[in-house]
């Protein structure tokens, strides 16, 4: 008959790493749409606990067997997996809120499209600079920042050790400031070239009243737009990749302020 028997300081522990990994999975823009099944992210956050449990070796494991210091240490595990995600999903965010702004002065506002991952419309502009920012991504290898930021989040802040500061307070605001200029940044060619054709066909309907500028401006700031976005690529995986190449600075940041 074969026993296996488990300290209760190893089960707890390995509890607490399922936990951060589990929320950090379902908060990251690479695994939180719908189409990628449950099941698939749980195993995904439960094969990664077991590797990191192997590896990672903690000076002292404290067991808690008292209710409300557990709890408490189950929601700091759990905020921490969340805040790791959601400084990468404000960054998406600031990209789609890119497109988005384009799209309407484009007059693409009318044809959305449905995100799979919110089951919400977005323009379509938006969910393009969505999927070239996870190509992109995925291509400069900056994912393997996430694993990373835990393998480092348990050296700077071990489990049982989350605490809520100010400093963290000013990052997650200084991440959500961040957003706007991320849109701005990302959108900026293609934004100023619709901006200076709606001055010009404003123009043009103070000198020629006679002609109906609403139906000759809709389709010219379409082909204006897709042709700036065009030229705009280049400057635009180019400043994507510096983007993704700083996400190990803004992980160390926000860890160190959550120690």
């Amino acid at each position: 008959m074969i026993s296996v028997h488990i300290a209760l300081p190893q089960l707890q522990m390995f509890f607490l790493i399922f936990l951060r990994i589990t929320a950090m999975v379902m908060t990251l823009p690479l695994f939180s749409s719908r189409s990628i099944p449950f099941l698939f992210k749980v195993g995904l956050a439960f094969s990664t606990s077991m590797s990191l449990f192997t590896i990672l070796k903690f000076e002292y494991i404290p067991v808690l067997t008292k209710t409300l210091p557990f709890a408490v240490g189950v929601i700091g595990e759990i905020m921490l997996g969340i805040i790791i995600g959601l400084s990468v999903k404000l960054i998406f965010a600031g990209i789609q809120m890119a497109g988005q702004l384009a799209g309407y002065q484009m007059g693409l506002a009318i044809a959305n499209v449905m995100d799979p991952a919110t089951s919400e419309q977005f323009p379509i502009l938006s969910q393009y600079n969505n999927l070239l920012a996870l190509l992109i991504l995925v291509t400069t290898n900056a994912h393997h920042w996430f694993f990373r930021a835990l393998a480092e989040s348990y050296r700077l802040v071990p489990p049982f050790r989350f605490h809520f500061s100010n400093s963290l307070m000013q990052q997650l605001v200084e991440l959500g400031g961040n957003m706007f200029v991320i849109a701005i940044q990302v959108g900026a060619p293609v934004i100023a070239a619709l901006l200076v054709t709606s001055i010009a066909f404003g123009l043009i309907a103070r000198m020629v009243p006679q002609m109906n500028v609403f139906i000759e401006a809709m389709p010219l700031k379409i082909a204006v737009g897709l042709l700036f976005l065009g030229f705009s690529f280049p400057y635009l995986s180019l400043f994507l990749k510096t983007l993704f190449s700083g996400l190990g600075k803004n992980f160390v940041l926000l860890l160190k302020a959550m120690s």
